[in-house]
């Protein structure tokens, strides 16, 4: 019996081959997607899990509440918490903390920028990196020892044995020697600490303040810890501790945050997107990025089901006679139930073998869209292949069950006569079919959505000229160099301009107005800096050498910083910084421009010339002709004027995009996705069209006969799937406007969905001119098929 039943599925699968094969297409699509979004998933939950003490580790987090009620949440700590909390707290076991550099590093003539993490002695006693040569235990006890990633010791020593060789690593202006006591592996892919080298952390022993926040601390709590108590106890050695700073501060610079710690899961922190991943954290997560390939992969697995579903049942109509006939020679229901959710396994089968296919095949590709290192013996853990397994049969189970109790249904003399009438106006079909189009329609108006946003901020008038500015970036540079290098490379007709500032984004806080307090970001440039990117003036002057008190007593403002001070003429205003008692005197406002990602709002910025603060970015702006010889001569001069420093350098206009790669990256994301949706609904929506013309054959061989045009049938058959189409329009606008409205909620530059309405109607029509063209094919072969074949019968 069971051998039939696999005989009669077979036969019946290559019979019908193109049904078949779109059945199959459309299911190994929706489990490939199903399986790439388990394994992006099983990574994302797996963050941290590897260290043996995972449970008990926690983040020391603070946050600052703010006199309006907002609260600044912060990841970074300073010196004081960690051994403060353990001495008081028996619940604290240990504590560890890690601060994020970048070592300039001496291999013989080259030098090579070198990212350190530094960490107190205990590191390895908290978490779990296994050795790969020497010991962990002490491997940090001297100050001037450095455990190394395998791939460090590989890259600085080749096939050598590293351990108690030296690496020279500049240190105060010398390079100093630290002897290599430890090689561990390579950080495993779903770690938040991602190691190259570790070197003791120097506690600063001077350093009392609770309010200094540069590094990461953990604690370690013994296990059964009622972690809300914990907390409250914590804040409470905190109110205590720092009283008379926290006084200090509200004395003597107006103070007025209310500050308080609190613990953060390390098992939890991958995915919490309150607190930042900095200073030698990584790879922070959204997980609202997790639920849209999730979703997405369920609209693909739905509408590939719901493929199976709505031509499974059509293509009953060529199996009348055969279960007439199977219930006429005894055959009963539950065997035919069987017989079909065998074929519907079957055919899962197929599909689910050339799923596996597919994922290995499309790996890379998704590793490169979801920023993933995935590799494919991920798929054979037993979690997964157990998911797996449900997947299928719960693939088999749905997509056949339905299916199977209709057609095991029929009555067995109707179905002999062929006067079956269990399609009827068939609701169920064309409800499938509206619930295909509608996520396919979201799907194509987000990622039109996504696509237009993306565009405006890469087109959008930032304020300033990148065109062929080349960006260096290293910090500490000696900036008495800096006129030097300029006289050199301005001898070259190509160099148009040099300029220079302090690197990466410094905030601070001064007073202005007689006392009121004011946060901004602060920019230190030469005299060249706006010219260069041709930032023009909005009132006074720009910095001057001929006026040597500029780089003692004189800023520039921007437009927002004059705004938020309510200046109406801001030339002659002092911003006073009472903390180190000096004062400036504002002596030009700039035109705003966005030298952060558009992804932020506007931000006052305050810009001076101090002489002790060091360069960290150099900008040379090149012409168009003979790029290639100037960039070598920029590296020329570079080296000689700055020997010990890495030379790295980008053009600016590419880290302007490079600030946009989450954005490219959904774009190709909800563009593969809507491609994939509409690909399976069409496919389904064809062989839908075929069988609805197969059905229809004798009706319109009778249309034919009366004198009906082939437009006119054509029309027809066509109208139907148009009218469950634009019907799948309707209900899909309305969420997807909502949708992207909270999605656009992020980005203070944004497009006005009000504007951009074409969005909506483009999409719709879009939808309904791919079906048609897809019901149109078979439309037209029925509409001119010889009336003759299909009514010689009657």
């Amino acid at each position: 019996m069971i051998r039939n039943y696999f005989k009669t599925a077979f036969r019946n699968l290559w019979r019908n081959k193109a049904f078949s094969i779109i059945n199959i297409v459309g299911l190994s699509v929706g489990l490939a997607c199903c399986m790439l979004i388990f394994l992006y998933t099983m990574d994302e939950v797996s963050y941290d899990r590897f260290h043996k003490n995972a449970e008990n580790i926690y983040h020391l987090v603070a946050n600052f509440k703010k006199p309006d009620g907002h609260v600044d949440k912060i990841s970074s700590t300073g010196d004081v918490p960690g051994p403060s909390f353990k001495r008081q707290l028996p619940e604290i076991v240990d504590f560890m903390r890690i601060q994020s550099n970048t070592f300039t590093l001496k291999r013989g003539t080259e030098v090579f920028d070198q990212p350190v993490l530094l960490v107190d002695s205990n590191f390895f006693s908290v978490f779990t990196f296994p050795p790969v040569q020497g010991n962990t235990q002490n491997a940090l006890n001297d100050p001037h020892s450095a455990v190394i990633s395998e791939e460090l010791a590989e890259k600085y020593f080749g096939k050598q044995n590293p351990i108690g060789k030296t690496l020279d690593l500049k240190v105060d202006d010398k390079f100093q020697p630290f002897k290599v006591t430890a090689v561990i592996r390579k950080s495993p892919q779903n770690s938040s600490i991602k190691i190259q080298m570790l070197l003791p952390k120097k506690t600063n022993q001077a350093d009392t303040h609770w309010l200094n926040f540069f590094q990461n601390t953990f604690i370690v709590v013994k296990p059964g810890t009622n972690i809300k108590k914990l907390d409250a106890k914590i804040n409470k050695v905190f109110m205590t501790d720092a009283a008379s700073q926290l006084k200090e501060e509200a004395d003597k610079y107006g103070f007025k945050d209310k500050v308080s710690y609190g613990l953060q899961p390390l098992l939890g922190m991958h995915t919490d997107t309150d607190y930042p991943a900095d200073n030698g954290l990584s790879d922070a997560s959204n997980p609202t990025y997790t639920y849209i390939l999730t979703g997405i992969a369920l609209f693909i697995m739905a509408i590939a089901c719901i493929n199976f579903v709505n031509l499974t049942v059509a293509r009953s109509l060529k199996r009348a006679k055969e279960i007439g006939i199977r219930k006429v020679v005894g055959g009963q229901r539950r065997q035919l139930i069987m017989q079909f959710l065998g074929e519907s396994f079957i055919l899962s089968f197929i599909a689910f073998v050339l799923a596996i296919a597919l994922v290995v095949l499309v790996l890379p590709f998704f590793n490169t869209l979801a920023n993933k290192a995935l590799a494919f013996s991920y798929l054979l853990s037993f979690k997964l292949v157990f998911g797996y397994i449900a997947i299928f049969l719960l693939t088999g189970l749905l997509a056949g069950f339905y299916p199977a109790l209709v057609l095991s249904g029929f009555n067995p003399v109707q179905s002999l006569y062929n006067r079956n009438q269990y399609a009827g106006k068939n609701y169920l079909a064309k409800g499938l079919v509206i619930l295909q189009f509608t996520l396919a329609t979201f799907l194509i108006i987000s990622t039109i959505t996504i696509y237009s946003q993306f565009n405006y901020l890469m087109h959008f008038d930032l304020g300033y000229n990148d065109k062929n500015v080349v960006s260096i970036t290293s910090f500490g540079l000696d900036k008495t160099k800096l006129p030097v290098f300029k006289t050199e490379l301005s001898k070259d007709p190509n160099v148009l301009s040099v300029t220079a500032d302090q690197g990466g984004r410094w905030g601070t806080m001064a007073h202005i107005n007689n006392g009121q307090q004011m946060m901004f970001d602060m920019k230190h440039i030469d005299e060249d800096y706006l010219p260069l990117f041709q930032v023009p003036m909005v009132k006074g002057r720009n910095f001057s050498k001929a006026m040597v008190s500029d780089s003692v007593n004189s800023v520039l403002v921007n437009e927002e910083f004059a705004k938020q001070a309510g200046w109406k003429n801001p030339i002659g205003q002092v911003v006073d910084f009472f903390y180190n008692k000096k004062k400036y005197t504002v002596v030009g406002v700039v035109k705003d421009y966005h030298f952060l990602s558009l992804t932020e709002k506007m931000s006052p910025i305050l810009f001076t010339m101090r002489p002790d603060i060091q360069w960290g970015n150099i900008f040379v702006k090149i012409s168009d002709k003979n790029k290639s010889e100037s960039l070598n001569r920029i590296q020329k001069e570079f080296k000689s004027e700055f020997p010990f420093i890495p030379y790295q350098y980008k053009f600016k206009d590419a880290e302007i995009a490079e600030q946009y790669d989450k954005e490219a990256k959904w774009k190709q994301i909800i563009t593969f996705g809507a491609s994939l949706t509409i690909f399976i609904s069409c496919i389904g929506l064809f062989g839908l069209a075929t069988l609805s013309a197969e059905k229809r054959k004798k009706e319109i061989g009778i249309r034919k006969v009366l004198g009906a045009s082939v437009e006119g049938i054509v029309r027809k058959l066509s109208t139907d799937f148009a009218i469950l189409v634009l019907i799948s329009a309707a209900i899909s606008i309305p969420f997807a406007i909502w949708a992207m409205h909270k999605w656009l909620d992020n980005y203070p530059y944004r497009i006005d969905l009000v504007a951009y309405a074409w969005i909506f109607v483009g999409a719709a029509v879009f939808v309904l001119f791919i079906a048609l063209i897809t019901v149109s094919s078979q439309a037209i072969k029925a509409a001119v098929a010889n009336p003759v074949n299909s009514l010689r019968s009657e």
